[in-house]
């Protein structure tokens, strides 16, 4: 990728707007349950602050009806957080780009960050086709940054009008530092991979990653499926699937991707199983494709978790996006456990191995294994975009190095 980053910036004096990605979970009383996204964006903003300029941040959060202020999609609890992180005050605008924004950027000190509320708050966000409200975002500051990779496949007005205005006035346009980090591994990963080179897929449907599963079959040595979209290939397969989630509508495409796939596409050989959705349910393992009636698969099976275990543990790059069964209800995580330690082991042994966000980055930091792999994705969205070998207008638009 070649584009200028943050580092490239002279921030002294001058206020950066940074778009972020602080969609991060809440428990029912509002507070925040995994600040992971909040604390990966720290680099770019002390890189800012710390060098004398003043971070203006912006980023959604949940999916507001861009209809105005909403209480429980406020970031009110984000800045609290940021400021807990950063050991510094972090004031939240009550508009974005509106005049408490304008007021509030304009007192901030050197070395300041402010939080604006949150951007789909703003009907012209989703579709980026309001000219006031672009505008006046990119009046608030000197450069653009874009640190939001969760993002970065929406050509949302935080996201692409805003940098394009911004550029068009002779300001800056800028890469942030996790943006730099995401896309090189990914684009490393598929571009220049270490073989063997394993990609691991799982989740709930086959529609999600048709394309994922396609273009990593034109490019991987191995491609593992697990999760519940393993039982649609078995149901073209012919066999049982009892009351598992599957695709009956998806059951042709799955046939043709196992004719395509030939050795390189590897299905799941047995199946842990339950009469009910509830860890206290009656259990068994059965063969891949025999499940019986009444009963649902929520997790590969040991011989399963062995094999795909063995498979990863030779590998030089693997990228896993999807667990491999109901990770957060044992003891259906036991396959994703199993992959994860494997996956862990070959980054001990030199293996590039990256988490593709969304549910496979939940699972591998509630599991405790987040710190013994390359890199976890801050963007499940975004990164199979990126495995489907996509790519980005938001980043496109950005100065070029």
């Amino acid at each position: 990728m070649a584009k200028k980053t943050v580092a490239t910036l002279d921030p002294a004096g001058k206020a950066v707007l940074v778009r972020v990605d602080f969609n991060v979970p809440q428990d029912d009383s509002g507070a925040i349950t995994d600040d992971r996204r909040i604390r990966m964006a720290l680099p770019t903003i002390r890189s800012i602050v710390d060098r004398g300029g003043r971070a203006i941040l912006m980023s959604h959060l949940g999916r507001p009806a861009g209809k105005g202020h909403e209480p429980a999609y406020s970031l009110a609890p984000v800045a609290r957080r940021l400021a807990e992180l950063l050991g510094r005050p972090v004031p939240l605008a009550a508009d974005t780009g509106g005049p408490d924004s304008v007021a509030k950027a304009a007192s901030l000190p050197a070395g300041g960050v402010l939080v604006l509320e949150n951007v789909r708050f703003n009907k012209g966000e989703k579709k980026g086709d309001d000219a006031a409200y672009v505008a006046g975002l990119a009046s608030l500051a000197d450069a653009y940054v874009n640190d939001a990779f969760g993002t970065c496949h929406r050509t949302e007005a935080s996201m692409h009008a805003v940098p394009v205005a911004m550029k068009a006035l002779g300001k800056a346009a800028v890469v942030g530092f996790l943006v730099e980090k995401e896309v090189k591994y990914l684009a490393d990963a598929i571009a220049r991979p270490k073989r063997p080179f394993v990609a691991i897929l799982g989740g709930k449907k086959v529609s999600d990653k048709i394309a994922v599963i396609e273009n990593l079959l034109t490019i991987c040595d191995r491609v593992l499926i697990g999760g519940a979209m393993a039982y649609t290939f078995s149901l073209a397969q012919g066999g049982r699937t009892g009351t598992s989630l599957v695709e009956p509508d998806k059951v042709d495409l799955a046939k043709e991707l196992i004719a395509r796939g030939g050795d390189k596409l590897v299905l799941p050989v047995d199946t842990h199983c339950a009469d009910a959705f509830s860890a206290a349910a009656t259990k068994r393992i059965v063969e891949a494709g025999a499940i019986p009636d009444g009963f649902e698969g929520l997790d590969i099976g040991p011989a399963t978790a062995a094999a795909y275990a063995a498979i990863i543990r030779s590998a030089g790059t693997v990228v896993w996006n999807g667990p491999m069964g109901v990770f957060e209800m044992p003891p259906f995580d036991a396959g994703t456990k199993a992959v994860a330690d494997a996956v862990a082991e070959a980054t001990g042994r030199g293996a590039v191995t990256i988490i593709g966000g969304g549910d496979s980055a939940a699972a591998v930091e509630q599991l405790g294994y987040a710190d013994r792999v390359s890199h976890v994705s801050t963007g499940g969205g975004a990164s199979l975009e990126m495995l489907e070998g996509k790519a980005f207008d938001t980043v496109a638009v950005l100065d070029d190095a």
